[in-house]
C-alpha cells in the first residue's frame, strides 16, 4: 500500500494591527480628575506618565495615551469616554 504524504504549509502570522488611543483636551474636567482616570484605565500607567499625557492634551489639544491591539484600544477609549473624557482611536501606521 502506498503511503500518502501530506504537506503542511508553514503559516506566517502577521502581527495584529496596532491602534493609538488619543486623549483630547476638554474644558470641563479638572487636571487631577483626568490624571486619576488615566491611572485607573490604563494598566501600569504611573502618575508621572498620566500627568505628562494630560499636560500634552491640555497644551496641544490632543495626546497619545497608549498604542496597543485594536480590542484593547477600543476598551480603553470607551472606558475614558464613560468617565467623561474625550477619546478616539486611530490605526498606528
Amino acid at each position: 500500500m502506498p503511503v500518502e504524504v501530506i504537506e503542511k504549509k508553514a503559516t506566517v502570522r502577521k502581527p495584529a494591527p496596532r491602534y493609538r488611543v488619543l486623549l483630547h483636551n476638554d474644558d470641563f474636567n479638572s487636571m487631577e480628575f483626568v490624571v486619576g482616570i488615566l491611572i485607573q484605565t490604563i494598566p501600569q500607567m504611573t502618575q508621572p506618565q498620566a500627568v505628562n499625557i494630560m499636560m500634552e492634551a491640555h497644551t496641544n489639544g490632543m495626546a497619545l495615551v497608549i498604542t496597543c491591539a485594536q480590542e484593547h484600544a477600543e476598551f480603553y477609549c470607551e472606558t475614558l469616554k464613560n468617565n467623561g473624557l474625550t477619546s478616539t482611536i486611530e490605526p498606528d501606521e
